[in-house]
């Protein structure tokens, strides 16, 4: 991929402005701490944009010492929450939006945002709590993750922030790195996943204050996994993402025993859920993941053994299942079904590879496309997250860096083919966090980690890439700084993740896969997780001359 700079061909960086003009920069968006009532749709003249874009973000920022997050000019960030925000409903050691009492960081995640027709209620008898609210995941361990509930019209800050998953008697919640989160318009609750290797799994959540039997958990029914990325369909379905990373292999290929292991084995899968019940999860259903045939055979797991030293790492599959212009058949294959294999706790990932289904380098995230009716969704593989493994030409071209896929189903949903759309490079990389902003343009955060930071001397950005085009084209829109907490020597650096623009809609209608994206009336919303943890909201101005 090219890299953004002077030289990117204008007329193509123009077209993705427009499209941008058209979409998310187009009503600009103003909104006060009050409530969503105050949105307010601004203009955007696109030759002035065009100006801003190619100066504001030019680069990411250098990883040394504290630096300030860069937008392009006319957008602001606003901040919703942050780590020492108090919770109105303190729990154990759980008292602090994004600090436990005991000064452990809890790293709240994915977010999502939801307009419900009515006040759902909270630990204040009586109060209203507004009709905007916005859900998160807190990636702590320990068996202290938690659920978070921001209710964006309450101005008050001991009722701002509501905890959904309080401590047992013994003090604990018993979840683990809580990262991803969705809303379910089936069955009315929010999903979160735990990505907690082979013990994690989906929790499910009734936005309902007091609603008995919530939360749950949902084991024996989608299984155990590293799960992050979770979305419903308008049938119900769920499509689930898993983020389990591989055995490391020599990056040498011709040196199976080379002391550098940076590469990774293709180790995580895509799933589907089909529910027997859409309204109901707990009834059961079938879990699925997806199998990719290239060349007419399917491409499954390879172990690293002695007989397979680099597992699929260096493979000519990985390489042609990477390569930009190819497209493969695909197909749902069933990895448990309930009515048959009962509701017992079992491993996904075992099940996955046992059914012959398809690897890929730690994808963490996915997203329908706006108005396909469900039938397109891409997902992200964060790739290798190594230099040493990046300046390899061989691993370069199977992902190393990261990649974005398409995949396309056919009317059945059962078959249909993927295709990559982006292959990452060192100035895109570590792919995370996938949002839509448009139709057609698709806003992916990063997530490269402190190794890469520190090879690369950058820290992590937020993109555009607008789909349509090969090797998507992009722009940069937010080059992420790292805040006093996260500077110091030892400290993790910051990452944008939670990235999530939204009108919403509860409805199944309202859906993004259902219908074409509405930008004028919806939020966008990235955490900067890690130091001070601060959730932030994306603002725009008046851009016209």
């Amino acid at each position: 991929m090219q890299h953004y700079n002077e030289s990117t061909n204008r007329d193509d960086h123009l077209s993705l402005i427009r499209k941008w003009g058209r979409s998310i920069l187009a009503p600009m968006f103003l909104i006060t701490a009050v409530a969503a009532a105050d949105h307010k749709a601004l203009a955007v003249d696109i030759q002035v944009l065009e100006t801003q874009l190619r100066g504001g973000v030019h680069d990411a920022n250098p990883a040394v010492g504290v630096t300030d997050n860069r937008l392009p000019t006319g957008f602001s960030l606003q901040k919703i929450a942050q780590g020492t925000d108090p919770i109105e409903n303190p729990s154990g050691s759980i008292t602090l939006f994004g600090l436990l009492s005991t000064g452990v960081r809890t790293e709240p995640d994915e977010n999502t945002y939801l307009e419900l027709d009515q006040n759902p209620g909270g630990p204040t008898a009586d109060f209203d709590y507004g009709r905007h609210f916005l859900f998160q995941g807190h990636e702590n361990g320990a068996d202290l993750a938690y659920v978070t509930r921001i209710n964006l019209d309450v101005l008050d800050p001991l009722h701002r922030i509501t905890l959904l998953t309080p401590v047992d008697a013994g003090g604990l919640t018993h979840f683990n790195s809580i990262d991803g989160s969705t809303w379910n318009p089936s069955t009315k609750t929010l999903l979160f996943t735990q990505e907690s290797s082979s013990v994690g799994g989906v929790i499910e959540v009734n936005p309902e204050w007091g609603a008995a039997g919530f939360p749950r958990t949902l084991y024996g029914i989608l299984g155990r996994g590293g799960y992050e990325g979770i979305h419903p369909d308008n049938n119900g379905n769920l499509i689930i993402i898993e983020d389990a990373g591989g055995a490391r292999v020599s990056i040498d290929p011709n040196d199976p025993n080379g002391a550098t292991k940076a590469a990774a084995n293709p180790n995580s899968f895509v799933y589907r859920f089909v529910p027997t019940n859409p309204a109901d999860l707990s009834a059961g259903g079938k879990l699925q993941a997806l199998q990719v045939s290239i060349d007419t055979q399917a491409v499954e797991f390879v172990p690293v053994d002695a007989n397979h030293p680099f597992g699929d790492v260096f493979s000519t599959n990985q390489l042609k299942l990477h390569t930009l212009g190819t497209s493969w058949p695909v197909r749902w294959i069933t990895i448990h079904d309930t009515a048959i294999d009962g509701t017992t706790d079992f491993n996904a990932n075992t099940a996955a590879k046992n059914a012959g289904a398809t690897p890929f380098k730690r994808p963490e995230n996915a997203q329908f496309l706006p108005g396909s009716d469900f039938k397109t969704f891409f997902f992200d593989a964060t790739g290798d997250t190594d230099a040493l493994a990046g300046n390899v030409p061989a691993l370069a071209a199977r992902g190393t860096w990261g990649s974005i896929f398409r995949v396309d189903l056919d009317d059945n949903l059962d078959t249909g083919r993927i295709a990559i759309v982006v292959l990452g490079d060192q100035f895109h990389a570590g792919f995370d966090n996938l949002t839509f902003a448009d139709n057609n343009v698709m806003l992916a955060g990063e997530d490269r980690g402190d190794t890469l930071h520190d090879q690369l001397n950058v820290l992590d950005s937020v993109w555009a890439f607008d789909v349509t085009k090969k090797n998507a084209q992009n722009a940069r829109l937010l080059a992420l700084g790292r805040d006093p907490l996260a500077a110091p020597a030892g400290e993790e650096d910051n990452e944008p993740t939670g990235l999530h623009f939204s009108d919403g809609d509860a409805s199944v209608s309202g859906m993004i896969g259902a219908q074409p994206l509405n930008p004028g009336i919806s939020r966008l919303f990235v955490t900067q997780q890690h130091g001070e943890n601060v959730v932030w909201e994306v603002l725009g101005s008046h851009l016209s001359q």
